[in-house]
């Protein structure tokens, strides 16, 4: 049986410490909410009814093939967009002090295909609190046995390819949450080492939301648009490896890039850092700096702010990161950057190098030298 994970270091805990009493500081002096802001509302307003519009649009039979994929691919964009800027922060109680609104722009989630209540299993509880930590954090396991981003995972002979395909395979990542992923979370017992046993009612939703997507977004447009099955099915698919693509780029950027770690438990199931300590070192930000990624991203650019403080709204990043990267500076613990989201591209590609052909290099010739 899989002891419990702990956190134990409690000597390091004072960073954490430091910099959230600096962080409360901040708003104090400030004035505001560690909520949505004019700002935040504006922006939920463009992505939701960007969303709306492009469907309206699509369902209207007024374009040609091509400009419907145009539409499907951007109606993709703007799903994950939701997701990052809306639905995200909303999930972790970040986008308003009213748990209603927060529940309701949640509940949207369900109209860009996925569970917001599986959502809150697999994220909020366990990537947040058991991150980059191989058999806990199955946001690392990607595609298990095709895609390697772990030393702990082993080593295949399809993997030596994985860093050509591993970018199509992001794509497949909303498809699959849609007909596939949230059926597989919720009845698989636990998730890493979480233990799942859900209210009667979250049966009913996941089969309930689920059933109303698939009336939106397959029935009716099959019904509506004067297009064979085929090609409908081919502009499905491609909306949903556009969202796929975006979400799985932000992710991989996140935590799969060079500097950050992948530390394991002892025998006795303890980490040798602090809680906060760890995030800094399994999280990066990519183009911190760049006003369009915190504007698509939702503020995940800056992953490091937002692993610290998951429940302040995304908004308010850029101003908390001075204080995080001083405190870090200060308290000798990383703070991990990639300037440009293509320099972070770069960083993840050799890491899909060297967990792949790399990786499978070494353990050929370990084995050839055993033999001989």
């Amino acid at each position: 049986m899989a002891k419990t994970l702990k956190f134990t270091n409690v000597r390091k805990t004072t960073f954490f410490a430091t910099v959230r009493e600096r962080v409360d500081a901040y708003f104090v002096a400030e004035g505001i909410s560690r909520h949505a802001n004019g700002t935040m509302w504006a922006k939920t307003i463009f992505f939701l009814s960007g969303y709306v519009g492009l469907y309206v649009l699509i369902l209207s039979n007024q374009f040609g093939l091509l400009a419907m994929a145009g539409l499907a691919a951007l109606m993709g964009a703007f799903a994950a967009f939701i997701g990052f800027n809306v639905c995200h922060d909303a999930l972790h109680g970040a986008f308003s002090a009213n748990k209603n609104v927060n529940k309701w722009l949640g509940m949207v989630f369900n109209l860009i295909g996925a569970s917001p209540y599986v959502w809150n299993i697999t994220h909020n509880i366990v990537h947040h609190t058991y991150t980059n930590i191989a058999g806990h954090d199955e946001d690392i396991e990607v595609a298990p046995g095709l895609i390697r981003l772990s030393e702990e995972e082993p080593v295949r002979w399809i993997q030596q390819f994985q860093h050509w395909y591993a970018f199509p395979v992001y794509g497949l990542a909303s498809l699959s949450w849609v007909l596939r992923k949230d059926y597989v979370k919720f009845f698989q017992g636990k998730i890493g080492e979480h233990v799942t046993k859900h209210p009667r009612r979250e049966y009913v939703n996941l089969f309930l939301y689920k059933a109303v997507y698939y009336a939106l977004f397959i029935v009716l447009p099959l019904v509506v648009l004067d297009v064979t099955w085929w090609q409908f099915a081919l502009g499905f698919v491609w909306m949903h490896f556009v969202e796929g693509l975006v979400l799985g780029l932000v992710f991989q950027l996140a935590h799969v890039v060079e500097g950050t770690a992948f530390p394991l438990p002892d025998d006795q199931g303890d980490m040798r850092e602090a809680w906060a300590v760890h995030q800094m070192q399994t999280t990066a930000n990519f183009s911190p700096d760049s006003k369009l990624a915190s504007f698509l991203c939702g503020g995940l650019n800056r992953q490091v702010e937002h692993h610290l403080f998951p429940k302040v709204c995304h908004i308010h990043y850029p101003a908390l990161a001075p204080i995080l990267r001083q405190t870090a500076l200060e308290f000798g613990v990383p703070y991990i950057e990639n300037k440009t989201f293509f320099g972070a591209l770069q960083s993840h590609y050799r890491m899909l190098r060297q967990m792949g052909p790399e990786a499978y290099r070494q353990a050929r010739t370990e084995r050839v030298a055993v033999a001989a």
